[in-house]
């Protein structure tokens, strides 16, 4: 099960340098449920993800690079390209900010994953974390996938 809060970003934050970044590409092979192909780095993964905004099913599998390779290329919409650092919270949680690329550069979100419903509720989000939009499906990475136009006006708090 996975807990995650997601955000929009109002300021990059300094504690992002010196973090660990991570350069991930991935793609979509069905929206409803959510299956997706990723790369991260040198490593590739197939996901499942039930519905859900809050709380969702998510399973992960290891893939071959051929193996990503070959299904990315069955994928439907957008490839989203990104560079998520990785940055410790004051609480022992961690941030995940992404910063988007390609089609959707200027839009920057941030999510934390939480070990239960309770941690989620209780989290208090740090100054330089936007408008909350766990609620909003928009800000799904498969929602976004599927849009043929990315206009950053229409997104608040993304960078110029």
């Amino acid at each position: 099960m996975e807990i995650e809060r997601k955000f929009l970003v109002k300021a990059l934050p300094d504690a992002a340098r010196g973090c660990p970044c991570h350069q991930i590409e991935q793609a979509y092979l069905c929206t409803d449920p959510v299956v997706r192909v990723r790369r991260q780095d040198d490593a590739f993964i197939l996901t499942y993800k039930g519905r859900g905004l809050l709380a969702r099913e998510e399973y992960n599998l290891p893939l071959t690079e051929s193996g990503y390779q070959h299904l990315l290329g069955k994928a439907d919409g957008n490839v989203i390209t990104k560079k998520r650092y990785v940055i410790p919270l004051p609480s022992g949680l961690k941030a995940e900010l992404d910063i988007f690329e390609g089609m959707f550069s200027g839009l920057r979100l941030v999510e934390v994953e939480f070990p239960n419903r309770d941690a989620a509720d209780r989290f208090s989000a740090p100054d330089w974390f936007g408008t909350e939009v766990t609620y909003s499906g928009a800000y799904q990475n498969s929602v976004l996938s599927k849009l043929t136009d990315f206009d950053p006006a229409a997104y608040p708090e993304t960078a110029s």
